[in-house]
């Protein structure tokens, strides 16, 4: 039982970790303020771009990641580029975007999934009388610093290489090469050049290396803390 108990709790800290990197990924696509434009005047894409305002490209922006988000059914999005009002994205674009769709709705499935599991687990430890603040605090330390300097492994292995790595991510996750574009007809390539994905990447990065310290920090305290009180106890 003691071997169940500790498996729960090391699968409520694999869960923990895959339900911070999702919801990091989220963070930055969807909830930082100005992050779009400020990275669009960063590597000017408005140069690449027939004539266009930046308003309009931020609107365009918000409707694309309301589509990959499932708030819109199609990326058919009209804009005024070059004086004529026309479809920004082609059907190339559009035909690749509908694969990462896919992407963002699974990574919202699975992070259901890893809340339901946690859920499961803690039912189970609660059930089977576990002491939660001797368990969890253990297992999320364990858990979380192996997954984690996993990922920093893998991490430092793609910053060696982004440009190689990019290409094995998405010949992993696309069986095809819609996502192999042309700067010269395609907008999304000119829009999301390879930097921006590396500030997004390290940026997503970032607040996931964060959140994963200050709960392994809490729990670390809190471990050490049951680990003091069951040395100091008297024997009953």
């Amino acid at each position: 039982m003691k071997a169940l108990q500790n498996f729960a709790g090391f699968l409520c800290a694999c869960c923990l970790m895959a339900i911070l990197l999702i919801t990091s990924v989220e963070a930055v696509a969807y909830w930082i303020p100005d992050y779009y434009q400020k990275e669009y005047e960063k590597y000017q894409v408005l140069e690449d771009l027939p004539e266009m305002t930046m308003d309009d490209l931020l609107i365009v922006t918000d409707e694309m990641m309301a589509y990959l988000r499932g708030d819109r059914d199609d990326l058919h999005v009209f804009t005024t580029m070059g004086g004529q009002y026309r479809e920004f994205f082609n059907e190339r674009e559009i035909a690749h975007m509908e694969d990462v769709r896919v992407l963002f709705l699974a990574a919202i499935q699975i992070r259901r999934a890893a809340l339901g599991i946690i859920v499961l687990c803690l039912i189970f430890l609660a059930v089977s009388k576990a002491k939660l603040l001797k368990i969890l605090p253990r297992a999320i330390c364990l858990g979380m610093g192996a997954v984690f300097l996993a990922g920093a492994g893998l991490w430092a292995l793609i910053a060696s290489d982004f440009n190689r790595y990019f290409v094995i991510f998405h010949h992993i996750f696309f069986d095809n090469d819609l996502w192999i574009l042309n700067p010269e007809t395609d907008m999304l390539i000119n829009i999301v050049p390879e930097p921006f994905f590396m500030d997004t990447a390290f940026l997503i990065l970032t607040i996931f290396g964060i959140s994963v310290a200050v709960i392994f920090a809490v729990c670390l305290l809190l471990w050490k803390k049951e680990r003091k009180t069951t040395f100091t106890c008297p024997p009953k």
